[in-house]
């Protein structure tokens, strides 16, 4: 047995036996949670990656594993060290998870309402107001009768009973998220569907909250008095004061947002500022608690308002790594709830199917009908319907509240999770078939808000990264707060005291999307910027010319350097060419990238080509010594490929030292990944630098002693 292996089960061994004899109470408890806190950030990791891979939202995967390793499953097997299991079932609890974890999972669910309040654009909400009110509300009214009939007919339970009222607000529930995406990458963000769907989406977490809390006052009422004793007048008190609650709240923060944004400024940078915009958050969670309402409602709250602050975009940025660590838990905690048992039950799968098709009518119907009223089409509304489809961590926060406060059985949180994993699956494919029509959505042209495009054209993309950090730095210098904004492509939201800017980040161009009067600011800060960028490119023409950088990289070629082992392990012999036909440069990139066409990895051949002859146009890639290596960074590649080719009797390729080449490695990569472009291309320098390994390359017959060589000459370095 090889030492490693053996040093390996040693220390198993002696982490199990240490875990065995471990002794009991807090130190034990801290032991179990920091282990299964460990196991769960990488098991939803891995489970968010394979749906990823899947092209499905990695929600998904994170929420399946949960239930895989979950005390119903793997969670409850017994192991050395564990004698219950890594995630043992609780008892008495009301949860099957251990308070600890799922401390964490609460925690978790308030970010994410913290930034989903953040992330709240008032300014659409208010633009498209009527629509999305209109549409929203209807949204609202059918899914939570809906979704309460649902359970009153499956259970045969009176309609108002608390079961039910949670199912209803179980099926309002909107998350925007995984349509958004599906907008942004169609480019239907600024449609009049999308913009519609956004707005409306508001206007159901806005209801949605406040049922939640009429629905939770409703629940606490009858637990205390009975059913008796909740009537239309009681009822309509705690609405009244759950409205009255968030409603002042939320108001008082937005009057004061500024104040506070100011506060928070007061305490240093902008790392320090999102750590207390959280405290904030939390404490606003406690207190909505403590009157009675959810703390979701109290973070969400606080996170609206802040969204009007000219630090929102920077509190989304700095909270993104807390984002990255707790909310991947809260959906494997939420998966670990889920009895599998349950569904193999008489009817309680069926019940869950009904209710999940139930919930989807509802919302395709109730806001799909009211926008056929609203000048949108047949296609238009299916399209606004669709949209509003996706339940997705909402309800399963929601659904979380139900189960720990007993509201909901092990059943019932079957159906809520069930629904939310058909109506999280559903939409995507259907929402897009529907967008990639050509037909319009509106019976009549419909104008979007006053914003406005402002482009940009630059000649390649290494210019637009160019100028694109220089316009950055521009506006940071200017007090404004830049976020990196992830919807499908590269773009940048910009943001201070009321300017809002988002800047669009293509191929070949930067494109600013804001209101007309911030056009003029626009333009003269990019003019400012490009003068400053041309300065600096003709400094850089004064201080080194091609020519002579070329030189001086032929004499670090020859002298050597290192070489990434086994660079060569991946290459392929159909992408060794042994004896080249093309009698000049151009037949040469065409010979080579015919072959690579077969790879499975280039995407676009008139892109690679493209990139190949920019490469060469800005400065022949002919080196000295009878080598030369044609390459370039493209969108035409998924990964990067390669190809040698060998033509002995050369062939002339503007080399640095005049000489024809004979030995051509050409190479692709992608534009923006990250990978090991130019590690390889000096790899290949190393190799080749000498002439012994030159001449054994030309010496070689085959491909196999082609490869054979170049692995034993990386490995010797």
């Amino acid at each position: 047995m090889k030492p490693q292996k053996l040093a390996i089960i040693i220390l198993v061994l002696f982490f199990a036996h240490g875990l065995w004899a471990s002794g009991g109470g807090v130190t034990e408890l801290m032991t179990s949670l920091v282990l299964q806190v460990g196991i769960v950030l990488f098991a939803a990791r891995i489970g968010g990656m394979a749906m990823k891979k899947l092209k499905m939202p990695s929600v998904l995967g994170e929420l399946l594993i949960g239930i895989l390793i979950g005390p119903f499953l793997l969670g409850g097997i017994a192991i050395p060290g564990f004698p219950h299991g890594l995630f043992p079932l609780e008892h008495g609890l009301g949860i099957p998870v251990s308070t600890e974890i799922y401390a964490f999972s609460t925690v978790a669910s308030i970010i994410l309402l913290f930034v989903s309040g953040l992330e709240t654009d008032l300014s659409l909400f208010l633009a498209f107001s009527v629509k999305g009110a209109i549409i929203g509300i209807s949204g609202v009214v059918f899914s939570f009768f809906a979704g309460a009939f649902a359970g009153s007919l499956m259970m045969g339970t009176p309609l108002l009973s608390p079961a039910n009222l949670f199912l209803g607000i179980l099926s309002i529930a909107t998350s925007v998220g995984i349509t958004a995406r599906i907008l942004s990458e169609q480019r239907k963000m600024d449609s009049p569907e999308g913009v519609t769907i956004l707005a409306a989406a508001v206007i159901d977490d806005v209801l949605g909250i406040i049922l939640l809390a009429m629905v939770l006052g409703v629940i606490s009422v009858l637990a205390s008095g009975g059913e008796e004793g909740v009537h239309w007048a009681v009822i309509g008190g705690i609405a009244a004061k759950a409205l009255g609650v968030w409603l002042g709240f939320t108001v008082l923060g937005l009057i004061l947002a500024r104040r506070i944004g100011n506060f928070l400024k007061m305490f240093g940078g902008s790392t320090t500022i999102a750590v207390l915009s959280l405290g904030l958050a939390l404490l606003m969670a406690g207190l909505f608690e403590k009157a009675g309402l959810a703390m979701i409602i109290g973070a969400y709250v606080m996170g609206l308002s802040l969204s009007r602050t000219d630090i929102s975009f920077m509190l989304q940025e700095k909270l993104h790594p807390l984002m990255e660590f707790f909310v991947p838990i809260f959906f494997c905690v939420m998966g670990m709830l889920v009895n599998v048992e349950v569904f193999f039950l008489p009817g309680v799968l069926v019940f869950g199917l009904v209710y999940t098709v139930v919930s989807i009518i509802a919302k395709i119907l109730g806001c799909g009908i009211p926008s056929l009223f609203l000048n949108f089409n047949t296609i238009g509304a299916l399209r606004i319907g669709v949209g509003m489809v996706p339940r997705g961590e909402v309800a399963l926060i929601i659904a979380g509240i139900g189960l720990a406060g007993g509201i909901l059985d092990d059943r019932l949180f079957g159906v809520a999770v069930l629904m939310t994993l058909i109506t999280t699956l559903s939409p995507p494919p259907v929402l897009t078939a529907l967008l990639k029509s050509k037909r319009r959505g509106t019976r009549k042209e419909m104008k979007g808000d006053s914003r406005v495009d402002t482009s940009y054209d630059f000649p390649s993309f290494e210019m637009v990264e160019f100028a694109l950090g220089k316009i950055l730095g521009s506006f940071e210098a200017e007090d404004f707060y830049v976020h990196e904004w992830d919807v499908g492509h590269r773009a940048f939201q910009i943001r201070k005291d009321e300017v809002f800017l988002t800047l669009n980040v293509f191929q070949d161009k930067l494109e600013f999307v804001s209101h007309q009067e911030d056009v003029p600011y626009i333009r003269t800060l990019v003019y400012e910027t490009l003068l400053t960028v041309q300065n600096t490119v003709d400094s850089l023409k004064n201080m080194a010319k091609p020519e002579e950088l070329r030189q001086e990289m032929a004499q670090q070629d020859s002298q050597g350097g290192r070489v990434k082992d086994n660079i060569f392990k991946e290459l392929k012999y159909s992408n060794i060419l042994m004896n080249l036909e093309a009698e000049n440069k151009d037949q040469l990139i065409l010979e080579m990238l015919g072959v690579l066409s077969m790879e499975e990895a280039m995407i676009d051949k008139d892109l690679c080509y493209r990139a190949v002859w920019d490469r060469e146009n800005t400065m022949s890639t002919g080196m000295q010594n009878g080598i030369a290596i044609p390459h370039g960074k493209t969108d035409g590649v998924k990964s990067m490929i390669y190809a040698i080719g060998i033509k002995k009797q050369g062939m002339d390729f503007e080399a640095l030292d005049g000489k024809d080449c004979n030995i051509f490695i050409m190479v692709l990569s992608p534009l923006n990944t990250a990978g090991p472009h130019i590690q390889f291309l000096s790899s290949i320098s190393a190799i080749l630098k000498d002439e012994e390994s030159r001449q054994s390359l030309l010496n070689c017959h085959t491909p196999n002693e082609v490869k054979d060589l170049l692995l034993q000459r990386s490995k010797q370095g």
